[in-house]
């Protein structure tokens, strides 16, 4: 194999050998792996000379792995190349992260990760190894983070549409929500209601209305693309005079 095709050989080798086949299969690494084999054939035309061989391929791989940096410092200068200081080291993570994307720190696994690692440095565990452990347990913990993130942001906007929900049926004044239940969106503004009913189109209509409620037979304001493009119009029409009352 020539060089180019050596190093795609090797970073795909590094990634199967995990042990864990969601690991192998999860699209935060697969995305990672992606962006470690676009760089890798690039390399030829880096700017970054500190960063041939194999240093590039550990750090990126630590880039979540909240390892210390004098420690991955450390570690790096024993690889081959010129001796990197450590703005080197914090630039090249900084260029990783922000500019090519290939990963980053999570927060909320930084307290773990760093107890995982000083076990493991303390077990005589060398670098690589405790890369893959923690990598491995950054991808498992990656997905319980994100549907807990989501599970969170439900609550928040199901806990604020029941407040508008609320507002709108104690006779408040109460931007666009929806009834659970409802096709239709209901705001209430200056003490008048508004109806907004979809269409196939993707469109809607608005109705001045005297009840929360989808069968309410109202009069047809307008039609409008965009809830946006109706609240337009519900700034001017719920302070005019009602010609039909």
């Amino acid at each position: 194999m020539d060089q180019r095709t050596s190093n795609v050989h090797r970073l795909l080798a590094d990634h199967v050998r995990s042990p864990s086949l969601r690991h192998i299969r999860d699209p935060h690494f697969l995305t990672k792996l992606a962006l470690q084999i676009v760089k890798s054939l690039d390399s030829d035309g880096s700017v970054w000379r500190k960063w041939e061989g194999p240093r590039d391929t550990v750090i990126s791989s630590a880039l979540d792995c909240w390892i210390p940096n004098d420690d991955m410092l450390a570690f790096l200068n024993t690889l081959p190349g010129q001796p990197l200081t450590m703005t080197d080291l914090e630039q090249r993570m900084r260029h990783l992260i922000e500019v090519e994307y290939i990963a980053s720190p999570e927060p909320d696994l930084q307290a773990e990760c760093l107890k995982i690692y000083q076990a493991e440095k303390s077990a005589g565990t060398e670098m690589p190894a405790i890369i893959g452990r923690l990598s491995a347990y950054v991808a498992a913990q990656w997905q319980r983070l994100q549907d807990a993130r989501r599970k969170e942001e439900e609550s928040r906007l199901e806990a604020a549409r029941l407040e508008r929900e609320r507002r709108l049926l104690s006779y408040g004044d109460c931007p666009w929500t929806q009834i659970k239940g409802s096709k239709c969106f209901y705001c209430r503004k200056n003490g008048r209601v508004f109806q907004l009913k979809p269409n196939s189109d993707k469109s809607w209509n608005m109705y001045r209305v005297f009840a929360v409620d989808d069968n309410e037979a109202g009069e047809m304001i307008g039609r409008y693309r965009t809830r946006a493009d109706a609240n337009k119009v519900v700034a001017k029409a719920a302070y005019e005079p009602e010609p039909w009352r």
